[in-house]
C-alpha cells in the first residue's frame, strides 16, 4: 500500500511539473519600433516649433539604432510621415524607409492625405508598394497576423472631407473593428492608430470625435490589447483594466524620440515593455527643446517614457 502511495505521488509530482515546464516554455514575444509624426520635409526650414529641415537625418537617425537592435518584428509609423500632402514629398521620405532590415507598415495621418486632393490615399498606398513589398493591403485600415498569438489591426482614423486636424473612424470601420477582435479574443490586440482614442494632454481641436464608440467596443473583451497612438507629438501612457493606450512622441519635435515595446505572452499573463529611445542629434535636440513653451509636456513623466506593465489572462 506504501509503494503505491509513492507511486501516486511520483506522478502527481510529475505532471505537475511537465505542466509546469510546459506553461514556462509557452512564453512567445514581439518586439517592434513605433516612429510617429516624422513630418519628413525635402525644404531646408523649420517651422515655429518643428525642426522639418532635420526630418531626414532624424528620421534616419532612429533608423539606424532601430537597425542595431535585434529581433525586432516589424516597424510600425503611426501617422504624418510626410509633413506636407505631395507625391514628391513621399517620393523623397521612401528611400529612407527603405533602409529599414524589418518589415515596416503605416496607418495614415492627417498630414499624409488632407482635404484638396494633393495626395489621394490609392496614390499613396501605390507608391509605398514600390518602396516597401510587405505593404499589399487595398484598404486604408487593415489587419495581419505577425505571429502565432498576437494580432495586429490598424486603422485609418483621417477626416479627409473638410480641413480638420479632428479624427474619426465613422460606423463602417467601427464595425469592422469589432469583427476583428471578436476573431481575436485569444489573442494580445496591438491597434495602431494617428489621433489618440484617449488624449495625452486636452486638445478639443485634435481629438478623436468617435472616440467614446472605440472605447465602448474594447470595452466587450477582456483579452491584452495595446492601443499606440501619435499626432499630439507627446509621451503618455495610460492603462484602463486590460487596454494599455501608449502615446508616442514625434520625431521631429523635442523631445526627438520613437518607442521599441516588447510584448510578451504566457499562459496567465502578457507584459508590455514600453520603451523610449531618443534620438542621437543632441544639437538639434537642443534648438527642439528651445522651441517648446513646456518641453516636459511633451516628453511626459518618467513613468510615460519607459514602463512594464503586466496583464493578467
Amino acid at each position: 500500500m506504501t509503494v503505491l502511495k509513492n507511486w501516486s505521488v511520483t506522478i502527481l509530482l510529475t505532471g505537475a511539473m511537465l505542466l509546469g515546464l510546459q506553461c514556462y516554455s509557452s512564453t512567445n514575444s514581439i518586439k517592434f519600433a513605433q516612429i510617429s509624426d516624422v513630418h519628413f520635409f525635402t525644404g531646408n526650414t523649420n517651422t515655429t516649433y518643428k525642426m522639418t529641415a532635420e526630418s531626414p537625418k532624424l528620421l534616419d537617425d532612429a533608423i539606424e539604432q532601430i537597425n542595431e537592435t535585434p529581433n525586432i518584428s516589424f516597424v510600425m509609423f503611426t501617422g504624418d510621415q510626410i509633413d506636407k500632402p505631395f507625391e514628391k514629398e513621399l517620393s523623397a521620405f521612401l528611400p529612407h524607409a527603405e533602409k529599414l532590415n524589418y518589415p515596416w507598415y503605416f496607418a495614415f495621418g492627417n498630414h499624409d492625405t488632407m482635404v484638396g486632393g494633393y495626395l489621394e490615399p490609392k496614390l499613396y498606398m501605390q507608391l509605398v508598394n514600390k518602396y516597401n513589398k510587405n505593404y499589399k493591403f487595398e484598404k486604408t485600415y487593415y489587419s495581419f497576423i505577425p505571429q502565432k498569438g498576437f494580432k495586429v489591426i490598424v486603422l485609418d482614423s483621417i477626416i479627409r472631407e473638410k480641413l480638420t486636424s479632428n479624427g474619426r473612424l465613422g460606423d463602417e470601420q467601427l464595425k469592422w473593428l469589432d469583427n476583428e477582435l471578436k476573431s481575436a479574443q485569444k489573442d494580445t490586440v496591438l491597434i495602431y492608430l494617428h489621433v489618440p482614442v484617449i488624449e495625452p494632454y486636452n486638445s478639443p481641436n485634435h481629438r478623436l470625435l468617435d472616440a467614446d464608440k472605440f472605447i465602448e467596443i474594447l470595452n466587450k473583451y477582456d483579452n491584452p490589447i495595446g492601443v499606440f497612438q501619435g499626432h499630439y507629438h507627446a509621451a503618455k501612457i495610460i492603462q484602463q483594466d486590460n487596454v494599455i493606450y501608449i502615446s508616442c512622441p514625434s520625431l521631429v519635435t523635442y523631445p526627438n524620440a520613437f518607442r521599441i515595446i516588447t510584448v510578451t505572452n504566457s499562459w496567465n499573463k502578457t507584459v508590455f515593455k514600453i520603451e523610449y529611445k531618443e534620438t542621437r542629434l543632441k544639437n538639434v535636440q537642443k534648438m527642439a527643446k528651445l522651441l517648446m513653451f513646456s518641453p516636459t509636456f511633451f516628453t511626459g513623466e518618467e513613468s510615460d517614457q519607459n514602463k512594464t506593465i503586466t496583464i493578467k489572462r
